[in-house]
């Protein structure tokens, strides 16, 4: 049984992404020159708080999907303020993958303000055993909610500050110009999801994501990024509900402001560019494979090929099969290929910018 479609609007979730772009531009395929210019921009003492923080916890999507309409950054804002100080850190823990058994030792921490060895060990373990937690993954990162649990007030005081100000030097500005384009996003997946079973339309909107299985929801709610295309945020809200952020970033626009080259093409052509693609592209245009099976073909190390696929992926070349403990199995995107081949055609001729 295919789950009910919601939809979604808002740019909140684009003040978040975009300013975990500005902190870790690699990840996204953003000039690392750039990011570090626009968060120049910042205040001091904000500047040096976001740089300390982001990538301590998950982005807060999840509660960003419980804030009221119209569900802009300035609602974000003052739905933040609303909350005590001492309590923001642990309300983002919350809705920031943190696994449930681990709030109330956060909870006693912050109360107290201080930690104990074997309590920080009791979380690693917790943490370690819950997928894509950024605070388990990225060094450093636990040390540092731990840090700032116990200085938790502070945290709440100055997080709301940063994100003010990050807001009134960049993202005001930025929210008027991607607002129009998340609109257009969202009509045209609605048009899509009349037309397409639910794998069909995530598959479409994701440029690759295909689960080979039922997801195990009853409701999907979908929302457009301007600033994650093309990548996609999956969310567990509860056991019955999950969201999806899809690219809401035409093919034919910039991420970065002002600039003329399309971000998609910039992708496709630095996927292009590089024999061990080519060569990976090749073996998908036959068969779907897996990064063990291609890593095998190539005789390259399986971290190497997995490397070269996820930079396929991000420029939409490749599609990804996920099945429940199983390895994901890739295969070619023939119809991207081509796109990307009339778009460097289109952007040759002038058109479009």
């Amino acid at each position: 049984m295919q789950p009910q479609l919601k939809w979604d609007l808002g740019t909140a979730y684009d003040f978040f992404i975009s300013l975990d772009v500005l902190h870790d531009p690699a990840t996204y395929g953003v000039r690392g020159v750039w990011a570090a210019g626009m968060r120049s921009r910042l205040p001091g003492a904000e500047r040096e708080f976001l740089d300390e923080v982001m990538g301590m916890m998950n982005l807060p999507i999840a509660w960003v999907y419980t804030l009221p309409p119209p569900k802009d950054a300035a609602t974000a804002l003052r739905t933040l303020e609303k909350v005590p100080l001492a309590e923001r850190l642990l309300t983002l823990a919350r809705y920031s993958r943190i696994p449930a058994e681990a709030l109330p030792i956060l909870r006693e921490l912050a109360a107290r303000s201080a930690w104990q060895p074997e309590e920080r060990e009791t979380l690693r373990r917790i943490l370690a055993a819950t997928e894509r937690v950024r605070t388990a993954q990225r060094p450093g990162a636990l040390d540092k909610l731990l840090k700032w649990c116990t200085r938790a007030e502070e945290f709440g005081e100055r997080y709301l500050r940063a994100l003010r100000a990050y807001y009134e030097v960049f993202f005001a500005e930025e929210e008027r110009r991607i607002y129009p384009a998340l609109q257009d996003a969202l009509e045209q997946a609605q048009e899509l999801a009349g037309r397409l079973s639910v794998p069909q339309l995530i598959e479409e909107l994701s440029q690759g994501l295909w689960f080979a299985e039922t997801l195990k929801v009853s409701e999907l709610a979908l929302a457009p990024s301007y600033w994650s295309a093309p990548l996609i945020f999956f969310e567990q809200l509860d056991e019955r509900r999950a969201l999806l952020l899809f690219g809401g970033r035409p093919a034919d626009a910039a991420l970065i402001p002002g600039e003329v080259v399309p971000e998609q093409l910039l992708r496709a052509l630095k996927a292009l560019s590089d024999p061990t693609r080519l060569k990976i592209m090749r073996y998908l245009a036959r068969e779907s494979l897996t990064p063990t099976q291609l890593s095998h073909r190539l005789r390259l190390r399986a971290p190497t090929v997995v490397h070269h696929l996820q930079a396929l992926r991000a420029a939409g070349l490749v599609q990804v099969m996920i099945a429940e403990g199983k390895e994901r199995t890739y295969a070619l995107r023939v119809g991207s290929v081509r796109a990307a081949c009339e778009a460097l055609q289109n952007f040759l001729r002038g058109e479009g910018g």
